[in-house]
């Protein structure tokens, strides 16, 4: 994916010294959008539930250790 800092000026004249044939205005990228947002964010709940669900097994055993005092 492209810098978005990058204008299309300065990818065009970037192009047009690289390859004097090449068009004026370089193709754009297409990247997954919203899919890919969506793969994130059930990414994001699986590990936070996953880290829930340690978190809460070393509690139990915390909790039971406790007991046999």
């Amino acid at each position: 994916m492209a810098d978005p800092t990058t204008t299309a000026a300065t990818a065009a004249a970037t192009a047009a010294v690289a390859d004097p044939a090449a068009p004026a205005v370089a193709p754009k990228t297409v990247d997954a959008g919203k899919w890919a947002n969506r793969r994130v964010g059930i990414r994001v709940l699986i590990y936070m539930v996953a880290t829930h669900a340690f978190a809460g097994f070393i509690m139990l055993l915390f909790e039971l250790g406790n007991r046999n005092k």
